[in-house]
């Protein structure tokens, strides 16, 4: 996970620095709700892969 999250500020320092700006200016909801996005797309990868491999 590390490494993949090395990978953006790497890559495109620019517009990972706007995203984290950003970030700062939601609301805790709206953060909440990208948190909850993420989880479930992390457990819907985790599902697919454990199914396909």
């Amino acid at each position: 996970m590390l490494i993949v999250e090395g990978l953006f500020p790497l890559l495109a320092p620019g517009v990972w620095r706007a995203v984290f700006t950003h970030l700062v200016s939601l609301k805790n909801g709206q953060i909440r709700y990208i948190g909850l996005a993420s989880g479930a797309a992390g457990v819907a990868l985790l599902l697919l892969l454990s199914f396909w491999g």
